[in-house]
C-alpha cells in the first residue's frame, strides 16, 4: 500500500521557511573600501562633515554679487582667481572673482556666471553678457550630505555608488558581514567536467557539468567563500561521506541533482540520515525538486539537476537566503508590470517562471522552448514572467516581470 505524498509547498511558504532559518551569521570583518563592492554593511555610516563642505561653484566662470549686475553688458574688474582646492578672500564690492568648478564661493558672492556668458574686455576686466539670478550655479554646503546624517545603513548591500559615498565622508575601510562559507558539489555518474573528455569522445548518456560553473559564479557574486567538492558518485556511502565532510567547516552545503525520488537519487535519504530534511518539493515550474534541511550545524540546500531548474531555484530561493545570512535588508527585487507580446494558453497547476526578453516595442517576447533542460533560454532571456498557477496569458496582457539584472547582481 503506497503512502500518499504531502502536497507541494507553495513558493511563498518555502521562501518564508527558508528565511526563518537564515539567521544572520555571527562576526564581521573590516575591509578596504576599495574591496567592499557587493558586501553587506555591518555598521551604520554617520557623516562627520558636510558634503560639500562649503558652498562651491558648479561651473567654470565668475563669482559675482548679483545685485551689482542689473543689466546685460555690465563691465567689472577681476579682483582674484580661485582654482579648485584653494580658498579665496571676501569678494571686493564692484568686482568679480575668476572661479573654477569645485572651488569655494568667496564670501560676499551669491551667484556664478559661467564663462560662456562673459567676455574679456582687458587683462583683468570682463563684460557680463547675461544677468545672473541669485544662487545660480552654486552647490550649497551640505546639499549632498549633512553632518550627522546616516549615509548608509547597516544591512545595505554596497554598490559602486555607495562605495563612492562612503569614501566621500572619509571612510577608507568598512565593517562588513563575514562571507558565508559554502560547500558546493554535484551528484550524478552522467556528469563529466569540460576538458576531461572531448565532445567527440563523450559516452552515450554523459553530459558536461554546466551547473557547477554557473552556481559557483552566482555564489561568488553574492560574496560567498566557495569550496568546490566536485562530483559525488551516485552511491549512498559516497553521498554520506561528502555531506558529513562538508558540514564540518561550512555554513551551507549546496548540491545540484539527486534530490528527486529515483533509485539513484541519494541526497534526500542521506540528509535525513545525518540530520533533518525540513522542506522538499515546491509547487513551481521549473524547480519542483528543491530541498532544505540541516546536516550537523550546517544548512543544506539541494537544487534540482536540470540546469534551468537549478538556475531559477538559486536566484529565487538561495539568493535571498544567502543575503539574509549576511544581514542584508533588501533580499529580493520587486516584479514590475510589463506587456506580454506572446500567448501562453496552457495554464499549469504550478507557479511558472517563463523566460522572456524585452523587445524594442516595450513588451516581452517568450523563448519558444521553456523546457527545464534548455539553458539557452536563460542565456537568451533578460528576466522571467512570474505566472501564477492556473493562469493563461494572452497577447497584450500585463504580466509581472522580474529582471535578471537585479537577480544576478
Amino acid at each position: 500500500m503506497s503512502v500518499a505524498r504531502p502536497p507541494l509547498r507553495s513558493l511563498d511558504d518555502a521562501l518564508a521557511e527558508l528565511l526563518g532559518q537564515a539567521q544572520p551569521l555571527a562576526g564581521s570583518e573590516t575591509v578596504s573600501t576599495f574591496d567592499a563592492d557587493g558586501r553587506v554593511l555591518a555598521q551604520e555610516l554617520v557623516a562627520q562633515l558636510q558634503v560639500p563642505p562649503q558652498d562651491n561653484s558648479s561651473m567654470d566662470g565668475y563669482a559675482v554679487r548679483s545685485a551689482e549686475i542689473a543689466d546685460e553688458g555690465v563691465v567689472l574688474p577681476v579682483s582674484q582667481r580661485i582654482p579648485a582646492g584653494s580658498a579665496g578672500v571676501p569678494l571686493a564690492p564692484g568686482s568679480v572673482a575668476r572661479i573654477f568648478t569645485g572651488a569655494p564661493v568667496p564670501e560676499g558672492a551669491d551667484a556664478i556666471v559661467m564663462q560662456e556668458d562673459v567676455e574679456a574686455v582687458g587683462e583683468q576686466t570682463v563684460r557680463i553678457l547675461r544677468v545672473p539670478a541669485p544662487g545660480q550655479w552654486i552647490r550649497r554646503s551640505g546639499e549632498d550630505v549633512t553632518r550627522g546624517a546616516v549615509v548608509l545603513a547597516r544591512g545595505d548591500r554596497l554598490s559602486a555608488a555607495s562605495l563612492g559615498m562612503a569614501a566621500g565622508i572619509g571612510m577608507a575601510s568598512l565593517e562588513v558581514a563575514r562571507r558565508p562559507r559554502v560547500a558546493l558539489f554535484s551528484t550524478g555518474d552522467e556528469l563529466v567536467m569540460p576538458g576531461e573528455v572531448p565532445p567527440q569522445q563523450m559516452k552515450p548518456g554523459a553530459i558536461y557539468n554546466s551547473n557547477r560553473f554557473f552556481l559557483s559564479a552566482l555564489l561568488r557574486r553574492l560574496g560567498c567563500e566557495v569550496s568546490d567538492h566536485g562530483i559525488v558518485p551516485d552511491r549512498r556511502d559516497a553521498t554520506l561521506e561528502a555531506l558529513a565532510r562538508a558540514a564540518k567547516e561550512h555554513d551551507l552545503i549546496l548540491t545540484s541533482g539527486g534530490v528527486s525520488v529515483g533509485e539513484e537519487d541519494h541526497i534526500k535519504p542521506a540528509v535525513e540520515q545525518l540530520g533533518s530534511l525540513d522542506l522538499w518539493q515546491i509547487a513551481m515550474k521549473p524547480g519542483k525538486p528543491f530541498a532544505y534541511g540541516k546536516v550537523a550545524g550546517a544548512h543544506f540546500i539541494g537544487l534540482p539537476g536540470n540546469p534551468v531548474s537549478s538556475f531559477l531555484t538559486f536566484v529565487l530561493l538561495v539568493r535571498p537566503f544567502l543575503l539574509k545570512l549576511q544581514g542584508a535588508s533588501v533580499l529580493a527585487p520587486a516584479a514590475m508590470p510589463m506587456r506580454a507580446d506572446f500567448d501562453w494558453p496552457r495554464a499549469d497547476k504550478r507557479r511558472e517562471f517563463l523566460r522572456v526578453h524585452r523587445n524594442g516595442h516595450g513588451g516581452l517576447d517568450l523563448f519558444p522552448n521553456q523546457s527545464s533542460g534548455v539553458l539557452t533560454s536563460a542565456v537568451w532571456a533578460d528576466g522571467v514572467v512570474d505566472n501564477a498557477a492556473g493562469q493563461t496569458i494572452a497577447h497584450g496582457d500585463s504580466v509581472p516581470f522580474i529582471s535578471f539584472a537585479e537577480l544576478l547582481a
